[in-house]
C-alpha cells in the first residue's frame, strides 16, 4: 500500500461520520490558511489607508451595530438543529419548513429593524456617543447606516451557511466567507491605490464584498444541491416556529451573554483609554485569535455530528471524538505558548515596524483567553449539538453581570491596563472550563439525564 493510499485511508476511511468530518476539515484547513493569509494582509492596508484612529472607530462602530444581531433570537442556532435532526430521521418536508419559516421571519425582523433605523440615525450624535472629535461626525453616520444595512441583510443571507453547517460541511459555509474576503481585499487595494483614506469607502468595501458573496450562495445552493429544500412562502408555517424558537430562544440568551461580553469590549476600551488601543487590543485578539480558528476547523463539523450520532444512540463515536479533541487541544496551547514568546516580533513583521506598541500582559492574557475558550469549546459544542443548554442558559445569565463588574473593578480600582478586558472574560467564562466539562461527563460517561441533558 502506497502513502498516498495510507494517507486517504487515515482520513477518509472508517465510520461514514467521520470521513465526512475528515474530509471537511481538510476543506476547511486549506480555506482557512488563505482566510488568515487575507486577513492578515487586509490589516496593515486598511490601517495604512485610515490610520490606527479611523480604524478603530470602524471596529467600535462595527461592534455596535453587531448588538442588533440577537433579533435573530437564536433562531439560526435552532434551525441548525432541527434541520440536522430531520435529515436523519430523514424528514425532508420538515427540513424545507423549518428553512423557509427561518427566512421568513429574520426577513420581517430585520427588515423592520433596518427601517427603524432609518429614522433614528439622523438624530442620533455619533462624535458624542463614542467621544470622537465632531469632525467625524458626517463620515460616522453614513458608516452606521453602510454597517448596520450589512448587518441587517447578512442575517437573513447567512441562513445558508447555518443549513450547510447543519448538514456536516463547514467547508463549503467557510469557503463563501472568503470569497467575500477576496472581493474585499481587492476592493481595498483599488481603494488605496486610487482614492485618500476614507471611512464611507472602507465601509463600503468591507460590507458590500461579503453580501456579493452570500447573495451568490444563496442563488448558486437553491438552484443546485438544496434545490429540494428551498425556502418559498408557501412553506413558510409559523406553527413550526414554535419549535424554532422554543430552542432558539436559549441560544438568544446565550448569544446576549457573547455580544455583551465579547462586543462591548471595543466600546469599554475606547471610553477609558482611546481608538488607538481599540486597535492594540483587535490586533491581539486577531493574532491569538488565530489558534481559536484552527481548533474551529477541526470542531466545527463535530456539533452536527453529534446531533446525528446522539439521535442514532451512537455513544462510542462521541466518546472516541471528544478523546481525539482533548489530544488536539494539547498541541494547540503548545502552539499558543510559541506565539506569546515571538509576538513582538510577528507583530513588526506583520504591520511595519513601530506602528503599534503591545504591551507583553495583553498578549500575555489574550493568550490565556483563547486558551480558556479552546478548552471549553469542545464541550459546548457537544451539549450545543444535542440541545442540552440549560446549565449554559444560567450561566448565560450570570457571565456578562460577572465580566462588566469585574472589567469595571479591575479598570478604576486596580488601575489595571486594557488586559482587564481578557482577565474578566476569564473569569466570566466559567462554564467553559468548569459546566460544560462536568455536564458532558455526566451525560456520556455517567449516562445522567434530568437537569444534565435539558
Amino acid at each position: 500500500m502506497g502513502l498516498i493510499q495510507k494517507i486517504k485511508n487515515i482520513l477518509f476511511g472508517g465510520h461514514e461520520r467521520t470521513a465526512k468530518a475528515n474530509k471537511n476539515i481538510l476543506g476547511s484547513f486549506i480555506i482557512k490558511v488563505v482566510s488568515i493569509v487575507i486577513s492578515l494582509v487586509v490589516v496593515p492596508l486598511t490601517l495604512n489607508y485610515v490610520n490606527p484612529s479611523r480604524y478603530g472607530i470602524w471596529l467600535t462602530l462595527s461592534s455596535i451595530v453587531a448588538w442588533f444581531s440577537f433579533f435573530d433570537i437564536g433562531i439560526t442556532h435552532g434551525l441548525r438543529n432541527k434541520y440536522a435532526e430531520a435529515r436523519a430521521k430523514g424528514d425532508n418536508k420538515s427540513a424545507q419548513i423549518y428553512i423557509s419559516t427561518t427566512y421568513g421571519i429574520l426577513a420581517i425582523v430585520f427588515i423592520t429593524i433596518w427601517l427603524l433605523f432609518l429614522v433614528i440615525n439622523p438624530f442620533l450624535d455619533w462624535s458624542d456617543l463614542l467621544k470622537l472629535s465632531p469632525e467625524y461626525g458626517s463620515d460616522v453616520s453614513k458608516l452606521a447606516l453602510i454597517v448596520f444595512t450589512y448587518f441587517c441583510m447578512q442575517f437573513v443571507l447567512r441562513t445558508i451557511t447555518t443549513i450547510i453547517s447543519a448538514d456536516q460541511e463547514p467547508a463549503k459555509a467557510s469557503l463563501i466567507d472568503v470569497i467575500g474576503q477576496i472581493i474585499s481585499l481587492v476592493v481595498i487595494v483599488i481603494l488605496v491605490k486610487t482614492t485618500e483614506g476614507s471611512l464611507v469607502n472602507l465601509g463600503i468595501a468591507l460590507c458590500a464584498s461579503p453580501l456579493l458573496a452570500l447573495i451568490g450562495a444563496n442563488i448558486f445552493f437553491f438552484k443546485g444541491k438544496y434545490r429540494e429544500f428551498k425556502p418559498t412562502f408557501s412553506k413558510v408555517k409559523f406553527s413550526y416556529a414554535k419549535s424554532l424558537f422554543n430552542l432558539g430562544v436559549v441560544f438568544f440568551i446565550i448569544q446576549i451573554a457573547g455580544l455583551i461580553q465579547f462586543e462591548s469590549a471595543n466600546v469599554i476600551i475606547s471610553r477609558n483609554f482611546g481608538p488607538a488601543d481599540v486597535t492594540d487590543y483587535n490586533i491581539v485578539f486577531k493574532y491569538f485569535g488565530v489558534l481559536s480558528m484552527g481548533f474551529t476547523i477541526f470542531l466545527t463539523p463535530f456539533w452536527s455530528a453529534a446531533t446525528e450520532a446522539y439521535v442514532k444512540n451512537d455513544i462510542g463515536w462521541i466518546r472516541d471524538s471528544m478523546k481525539k479533541y482533548n489530544v488536539l487541544n494539547i498541541f494547540f496551547v503548545l502552539l499558543g505558548i510559541i506565539m506569546l514568546f515571538f509576538a513582538d516580533d510577528i507583530y513588526d513583521l506583520w504591520l511595519g515596524e513601530e506602528t503599534v506598541n503591545i504591551d507583553f500582559l495583553l498578549s500575555l492574557w489574550g493568550l490565556i483567553f483563547f486558551t480558556v475558550s479552546i478548552f471549553g469549546s469542545k464541550y459546548v459544542s457537544f451539549l450545543n449539538g444535542i440541545s442540552a443548554l440549560r446549565l449554559q442558559f444560567w450561566a448565560s445569565v450570570v457571565s456578562p453581570v460577572v465580566y462588566l463588574i469585574l472589567t469595571l473593578v479591575f479598570i478604576e480600582y486596580f488601575k489595571m491596563g486594557v488586559y482587564a478586558l481578557f482577565v474578566a472574560s476569564v473569569v466570566a467564562n466559567f462554564n467553559a472550563f468548569i459546566l460544560a466539562p462536568i455536564q458532558y461527563h455526566m451525560i456520556i460517561n455517567k449516562g445522567k439525564k434530568g437537569i444534565w441533558i435539558r
